[in-house]
């Protein structure tokens, strides 16, 4: 009965679906008129995934409520412990949603990305684009908390995509349904880490080819990228644009000068040995995909909890953080009885001889808050109105003007933020639904950073 009432269900929104598009057809011009409909975000997560099994691999079995029997508890504790550490550390919001992403853009949302190196297992930790991600120790926070009330049932794939929402929505931006029951992977992927994750110094065509391999579109790209409303950004992400522009020893002209001046003030490099590497635009030595991407990248400073701000922007203090090693000790009020959060830093990264070993030390690696001029009013669109005006901070984000189509949704997103809101909302939820394990595969681990 349970299944031919889900049949039922699936075949009344695909009829839905087909009088829509029948309806766009007839020539609704309006961009917000073409995602009017109140079911929205329920399309890209309804549908099982042909793909998977036409290639044999196990049905997918996700659905809403997953643990409505077996954990109940389960999407209550992981909303209750984000929100009380984003009451004092508010860079919890892009740490956890950069995790997602390098976690889902690898080989699916498997939590690969937090096993840590073992006798007959490389990290995706130790990749050069993941030697800055943060937000490991809240997952094990999570993870301890789940496995009291539930021993071996919750896994930590569902649990790094479902704290990613709930930073979403702590920081300001919209709540997304997702469906659970993703399994975690026993393998971890180094080296697809190493050279597929997007790079911020991509032009467009490297940016959509990556993005287009996950199967995401150009609209979907633009829309994914709007994560970068929120965090911090390191200068040497997007040095050179300032001072050596694809090996010119100039600026990059396309910058608004007073705009360059202002990103000159904050990240003065007299007193480094040279600049980051050159822009994609010249003929680098090394791939650009070797470098670090600034994806969801975050601050490390902590927030008041009288005033948290959703842009992921430092407050002032007179201590000096961190900015790419381990997370700050930050102690947090407790949530539930006899539990308490606790951030120590974490023992199990490995340093390693790399490009980020070759910069400047995290303690004095200067950064710019994503919101430079300070929060904005709405999740996403400061960020496209910057680019309107040149003033991107990262070359791959100010790469979305040069293309016909990509600046079409710059210029929507940024007159229509409930457009945006709408679009991240569904580009999130198939970002999280991307190749994942159910049913048979893969395992729940008991300790997120170790295959059981």
């Amino acid at each position: 009965m349970r299944k031919f009432s889900l049949l039922i269900f699936v075949l009344c929104i695909l009829i839905s679906l087909k009088n829509q598009n029948a309806e766009t057809k007839k020539g609704s011009s309006s961009i917000s008129a073409y995602w009017s409909s109140s079911s929205w975000d329920l399309y890209p997560s309804m549908f099982l995934s042909i793909e998977d099994e036409e290639e044999g691999l196990p049905q997918r079995s996700l659905e809403y409520d997953f643990y409505r029997t077996s954990c109940p508890q389960a999407e209550n504790i992981i909303r209750e412990v984000i929100r009380e550490i984003y009451k004092v550390r508010s860079s919890v919001a892009p740490e956890i949603l950069r995790l997602a992403f390098h976690d889902c853009f690898i080989e699916g949302c498997d939590a690969s990305v937090l096993l840590d190196s073992a006798e007959d297992l490389k990290s995706e930790k130790d990749s050069a684009p993941n030697e800055s991600l943060k937000g490991f120790d809240t997952i094990d926070i999570i993870k301890s908390q789940v496995e009291e009330v539930c021993p071996g049932v919750v896994s930590c794939a569902d649990i790094v995509v479902l704290a990613a929402r709930e930073g979403v929505v702590q920081a300001g931006g919209p709540f997304y349904p997702l469906l659970t029951g993703r399994r975690d992977s026993f393998r971890s992927f180094p080296d697809i880490a190493t050279y597929e994750l997007p790079s911020p110094l991509a032009d467009l065509s490297e940016t959509l080819a990556s993005f287009s391999s996950r199967g995401f579109d150009e609209r979907e790209t633009v829309t994914l990228l709007g994560a970068h409303s929120i965090g911090t950004i390191h200068c040497k992400f997007f040095e050179s644009r300032l001072y050596n522009f694809g090996g010119t020893n100039k600026p990059d002209p396309s910058m608004d000068p007073q705009f360059l001046n202002q990103m000159r003030s904050r990240c003065n490099n007299s007193d480094a040995p040279g600049s980051p590497a050159a822009s994609p635009s010249s003929d680098a030595p090394e791939p650009s995909s070797l470098v670090p991407p600034a994806s969801f990248d975050s601050p490390e400073s902590s927030s008041t909890a009288s005033s948290p701000s959703y842009d992921g922007s430092p407050s002032p203090s007179s201590e000096k953080p961190g900015r790419m090693g381990a997370m700050s000790s930050v102690a947090a009020p407790s949530i539930f009885p006899q539990r308490s959060l606790s951030f120590s830093p974490s023992s199990s990264r490995k340093s390693t001889v790399s490009y980020e070993g070759s910069l400047q030390s995290s303690m004095e690696d200067p950064g710019v808050p994503m919101t430079y001029e300070g929060p904005g009013i709405d999740f996403g669109s400061v960020y496209y109105h910057r680019l309107l005006q040149g003033r991107g901070i990262l070359y791959a984000d100010q790469q979305l003007m040069s293309g016909e189509e990509t600046r079409i949704w710059v210029k929507a997103y940024a007159s229509d933020v409930t457009l945006f809101r709408r679009d991240f909302a569904q580009a999130m939820i198939k970002l999280s639904d991307l190749h994942v394990l159910t049913g048979s595969a893969g395992q729940v681990r008991f300790n997120c950073s170790r295959v059981a």
